[in-house]
């Protein structure tokens, strides 16, 4: 007996089926649409980048834990994109003596991070990224945080159905140091330790901090600051919060776009300022969808100017179970709108003349492959979502016409041939 290789895709990744992959589609093209008219213009780049850029800008957890590396042929140590900012920042600092800034660009690529598959993370998953480069001007966190909202707008989110948590992590690092009595040393561990903070229980927290060096005191203090809301920001240096942009938002007009939590750090190393997470409000989803914020220095591995740069990746698995837990997640597309038929195989060369006028008036269209009895041809369009079909008899054919069937009504009409796309489209309302 031979030995069949298995069907299922690598752990970690997925098949997207035709109709699984219609629901996709049409939740990215509802994204896609709100982009553009932002403004921001597509880019993409490749999957394989070197492995270096990872290692000093993404952070510890995905160099170390979570990279997918490769040593090419010429001893280039490589790997697979896990995110695509250092990428983006590449791609910037090489383009700069070219480029307008402030520049708006977006892209949707496919990333992967070797994880444990579990709800909301696999190993290879794709991620709407939308960033501006070359401007340190609060505006555009504002067009963040609208940019946010609109897209969630678009794919029939509700205001209520999430919130947009944002913090400066050098108010963070203020806090800590003023009112904790964190060192410098030790303010990379206790960012990591804050980025846990809703995701562990306490006692594992407490033992990290200890192992940090936190008192017990100063772990005690480190909770009632980062439960504090915005009450932490009267407890801050004025000149400290004179420098944030995301204080003056939240002073601002755009105030009601945005929540500030202390709690919300982000756990990769390149982010300077403002960070943000967008968590969804349902007690059977109650986790971040996605998130982004400010790097003032990421394209420096790359050029000496400064290119200040904010933005967020959008990934789809966390994205699709928001759809999917309100209900907000599209049906998929049926196969085809109408199915041209031909009585007998004579017929056929007809039936693709008519499938042509179809399909250049926009609609999808399909004729059979292999011919069948035309009952069995009606119920085969009609299992592939077809709403309407074209029939195309000898004796119709030779007098110039065709029947054109509505198949949720049963209506039908014999009408000229150069009639049928009209006809077909009125049937389909």
């Amino acid at each position: 007996m031979p030995e069949y290789l298995p069907t299922t895709p690598y752990r970690g990744t997925r098949d997207f089926l035709p109709p699984e992959m219609s629901v996709r589609m049409q939740v990215f093209g509802h994204l896609y649409d709100v982009l553009e008219r932002y403004g921001y213009q597509r880019y993409d780049g490749p999957i394989l980048e070197s492995a270096e850029i990872y290692e000093r800008k993404s952070g510890q957890e995905i160099a170390d834990q979570q990279l997918y590396t490769l040593v090419d042929r010429s001893g280039r140590r490589l790997a697979l994109r896990p995110e695509m900012t250092p990428s983006v920042a590449r791609m910037i600092a090489g383009n700069a003596g070219s480029l307008q800034f402030p520049v708006r660009w977006y892209s949707h690529p496919n990333c992967h991070r070797y994880e444990k598959p579990q709800r909301g993370r696999v190993r290879e998953h794709w991620q709407i990224n939308a960033d501006i480069f070359g401007s340190d001007s609060p505006n555009c966190e504002i067009e963040m945080f609208e940019l946010i909202h609109d897209l969630m707008r678009g794919l029939g989110a509700s205001r209520d159905m999430f919130v947009v948590r944002a913090n400066d992590r050098n108010l963070l690092s203020s806090a800590l140091t003023v009112l904790v009595g964190v060192t410098a040393e030790q303010l990379p561990g206790v960012f990591a330790l804050v980025d846990r903070w809703e995701k562990y229980p306490q006692d594992a927290l407490a033992a990290q901090a200890e192992e940090i060096g936190l008192a017990d005191k100063q772990f005690e203090k480190l909770g009632e600051v980062l439960g504090a809301g915005t009450a932490l920001l009267d407890e801050l240096p004025t000149e400290i919060k004179a420098n944030s942009n995301l204080v003056q938002v939240l002073s601002g007009d755009a105030a009601s776009l945005v929540r500030f939590d202390p709690m919300i750090v982000r756990g990769l190393a390149y982010y300077t300022s403002t960070v943000f997470e967008v968590y969804d409000t349902s007690p059977e989803n109650n986790r971040a969808l996605f998130g982004g914020g400010r790097y003032s220095d990421l394209a420096g591995m790359f050029t000496p100017q400064q290119i200040p740069g904010i933005g967020f990746g959008m990934g789809d698995v966390t994205l699709i179970d928001f759809l999917n837990t309100h209900g907000l997640a599209p049906q998929p597309r049926s196969e085809v709108d109408v199915v041209v038929i031909p009585v007998t195989g004579e017929q056929a060369a007809a039936a693709r003349s008519v499938a042509r006028e179809l399909r250049g008036t926009g609609l999808r269209t399909s004729t059979p492959i292999e011919l069948r009895k035309l009952g069995k041809e009606l119920t085969r369009a009609d299992k592939a979502g077809a709403r309407a079909v074209v029939i195309v008899g000898q004796e119709d054919w030779d007098a110039g016409n065709v029947t054109v069937r509505s198949l949720a009504t049963r209506e039908q009409r014999t009408v000229p041939f150069a009639d049928a796309p009209g006809t077909v489209r009125e049937l389909l309302g």
